[in-house]
């Protein structure tokens, strides 16, 4: 009897995905959980299990396919076992010598849609590109690189030797003069979120600087400590996330969001942090995080970066959310103006730390600095309270034990 491979559920309001792979082909043997095909959807990839052992006996959706719930992508004959291929003892006939044929640029269909399509257009040899992806998939990015280095088209007839020397205009980049591939789901949503939230709220952005003394110091007489007691690294991001909390709890407008006409407080503090991927940043959250210890965050964290890191993130795992952290210092950022995570009022942006001249006590001392920028929904946040808020992480930063007497 065949056992129907269906798309699943994918999580509230996901309906639709595109199938960006499949790492069996029909006739292969299939185990029970094992990894038959991975959907993309407009959030987050998702692996597609065997519902049971046996032989793919069908594939009905291909690469490429938009599927949607409940969508059979294709079959497996349960129990089944594959067949090897059949010996025979007739001789072989002798095959001619094939003339040289030119590549038609048609290409496993397999492959990705990006790198099928760059492929094909370029009509490059797929054999002689390494992959990177699942399972030594081609990737986009192998594409790329396999064109930047120089890889030829595999129909690019062999140019003669000019008789006379002529001037000839080389460009610099040897690869194609454009590169044109379809935007994947997850970057069209990324695209559309960012354009809605500036058409629908009005974002102003609101900057300080804060001395990270305090907290290096800190963090460098207990780090070690830290780690042998919860098996986690002591980082700046539990701190800046219970700061964020308190600050919060001081100006609830900047947890709060627009619903309508009405104005809807929250009254707990899931924060969003911000984690690049290798489908790009997404933002997990951190639950529940004014009941969660320091050590709690950092281990949540922990966990959630790994998830994001192997791409194993789940919509569950990004879902919801009251305010958003992103840590732009980390890719060197000096300075940035963080765009709001609709319907959230308020995102923190944290930048690099570099030792600047300061003055304190009338004294001009080094110390290492960070700008923080606090983007927020004009329209339910005021000045004042943004200009507070962010006044508040500082003092925070620069005195930690205020987090610990909560004031």
């Amino acid at each position: 009897m065949p056992i129907d491979i269906k798309v699943p559920e994918m999580g509230e309001s996901v309906t639709e995905a595109t199938i960006s792979a499949w790492t069996k082909k029909e006739g292969d043997a299939v185990k029970v959980d094992e990894v038959l095909a991975i959907l993309e959807t407009d959030k987050v990839s998702l692996e597609i299990p065997a519902p049971t052992s046996g032989v793919l006996k069908s594939i009905t959706k291909k690469v490429g396919d938009v599927v949607h719930v409940r969508d059979i992508m294709g079959t497996i004959e349960e129990g089944a076992v594959a067949s090897a291929p059949a010996s025979s003892s007739a001789p072989a006939p002798k095959a001619e010598t094939p003339s040289a044929q030119p590549n038609t640029g048609k290409v496993n269909e397999e492959l990705p849609p990006a790198a099928r399509k760059l492929i094909e257009e370029n009509k490059l040899d797929a054999s002689k590109i390494t992959g990177t992806g699942r399972n030594g998939q081609i990737t986009k990015e192998d594409v790329i690189l396999f064109m930047e280095k120089g890889g030829a088209s595999a129909s690019a007839p062999k140019a003669a030797s000019p008789e006379i020397p002529k001037a000839v205009v080389v460009s610099a980049n040897a690869g194609p003069r454009e590169t044109v591939v379809p935007m994947t789901k997850l970057r069209q949503t990324i695209a559309n979120r960012l354009v809605s939230a500036q058409h629908t709220a009005a974002i102003l952005t609101t900057f300080n600087e804060v001395d990270m003394s305090p907290i290096m110091e800190l963090r460098n007489k207990y780090k070690d400590k830290f780690k042998e007691t919860h098996g986690v690294g002591l980082g700046f991001m539990s701190l800046f996330t219970k700061a964020v909390v308190a600050a919060l709890k001081a100006y609830p407008a900047i947890n709060a969001e627009i619903r309508g006409t009405d104005i809807v407080y929250k009254n707990f503090y899931d924060i969003g942090v911000a984690v690049g991927g290798p489908k790009g940043l997404v933002v997990p959250i951190v639950r529940n995080a004014d009941l969660l210890s320091f050590a709690g965050v950092e281990q949540e964290i922990a966990r959630l970066a790994g998830k994001v890191k192997d791409g194993k993130i789940s919509l569950e795992d990004m879902e919801g959310g009251t305010f958003s952290i992103s840590n732009g210092g980390v890719y060197g950022s000096m300075m940035s103006t963080p765009i709001l995570n609709p319907p959230q009022s308020g995102i923190l942006g944290m930048h690099n730390i570099v030792k600047r001249a300061v003055v304190v006590n009338d004294q001009i001392v080094i110390r290492p600095m960070m700008y923080l920028a606090l983007s927020y929904d004009h329209r339910i946040v005021d000045g004042k309270e943004a200009v507070q808020f962010l006044v508040k992480i500082k003092e925070m930063v620069e005195d930690p034990t205020r987090l610990l007497f909560e004031v």
